[in-house]
């Protein structure tokens, strides 16, 4: 089923800031935006730290909604930050992206699997702001594989 919701922002990293990086400081890997990007079956995003990652990984996309970030930034008082320091790749609107769990479904003509939540771990604190982890708890974004391939473009 083709999903209505809309791609605000489409964000790209080379490399790992914080995965597998407990007890260390966070590397400096930016996080760009881009237009579009190219959605490789079974592999992820052409240009991410996850491209090729493993056979089957669970997040070879991730999905977070602007409508969590506009909430979570009120609740921290926070107004300086952009979604981008979430490290979250398809920034949407108008969709719950828990309901997206364990099902297929399509974007743009490109097809994903909801594999599960991306949950949030302590370094959302520092990237964010104090409090952060907690309160993305059950809303931090989707995690998802990539089924038939395609190009993801911003909606304009």
């Amino acid at each position: 089923m083709e999903e209505t919701f809309q791609i605000l922002a489409i964000y790209l990293s080379p490399g790992h800031n914080f995965f597998g990086r407990h007890n260390e400081s966070a590397l400096a890997h930016q996080i760009v935006s881009v237009p579009e990007v190219a959605c490789v079956a079974g592999s992820g995003l052409v240009g991410d730290r996850f491209f090729k990652y493993k056979p089957g990984y669970k997040g070879q996309v991730t999905f977070f909604s602007s409508e969590v970030f506009g909430s979570l930034c009120g609740d921290l008082g926070v107004c300086e930050k952009q979604p981008a320091v979430l490290r979250r790749n398809v920034l949407t609107r108008g969709v719950d992206l828990n309901t997206l769990i364990g099902r297929t479904f399509s974007i743009q003509g490109i097809v994903f699997e909801g594999t599960e939540e991306c949950r949030p771990c302590y370094w959302m604190d520092t990237a964010l702001a104090p409090g952060a982890e907690a309160a993305l708890r059950g809303r931090g974004g989707l995690r998802a594989r990539i089924i038939e391939g395609g190009t993801l473009r911003v909606d304009g």
